[in-house]
């Protein structure tokens, strides 16, 4: 089984508003480590817009601000492996749940999820790489008991409903 060891930081003056415990982002993440081994390590930053920018500009030379960047690391230690470095914008990730109609708590744990996953070396360039990522991915949150991401609003909410009856 694996296990899960979290650094957490967050850029200065952001707000921690509906950011979920330390505990539940571990299970969020842990998600994706499900079928692995050994102890792992993260770093997981929520940032803001300006931030993510600037991230997104010196690594991927793209100028807008992304929702969840992830930097795979894969060094591996005498006491276990590091995964990587996620850098999570906050203000986006709020505005595109709302936006979404989804529970921020959702949102940020397909996020995260995903991030997590392309540590882990998934992608989605082309289209069957896509299709099975997002399988991935509707897989692992409907075990986390989430609604499927990709279907429309209407949908999430009576699923969402019906699991909580």
């Amino acid at each position: 089984m694996a296990e899960l060891m979290l650094r957490l930081s967050f850029s200065a003056g952001l707000s921690r508003e509906g950011v979920p415990s330390k505990a539940r982002l571990c299970d969020f993440i842990s998600a994706a480590l499900a079928r692995r081994r050994g102890r792992y390590f993260l770093d997981l930053r929520f940032v803001d817009e300006r931030e993510a920018i600037e991230l997104n500009r010196r690594f991927r030379d793209r100028d807008y601000p992304p929702n969840v960047l992830a930097f795979p690391s894969g060094l591996k230690f005498p006491e276990g492996r590091h995964l990587g470095d996620i850098a999570l914008c906050l203000p986006i990730a709020r505005r595109e749940a709302k936006e979404q109609e989804k529970p921020l708590l959702h949102h940020l744990a397909h996020l995260l999820l995903h991030a997590t996953l392309h540590l882990l070396g998934h992608d989605h360039e082309e289209p069957a790489e896509a299709a099975k990522m997002e399988a991935l991915e509707r897989r692992l949150l409907a075990r986390l008991g989430i609604p499927d991401p990709y279907a429309p609003p209407e949908e999430r909410l009576s699923l969402a409903s019906s699991n909580s009856r």
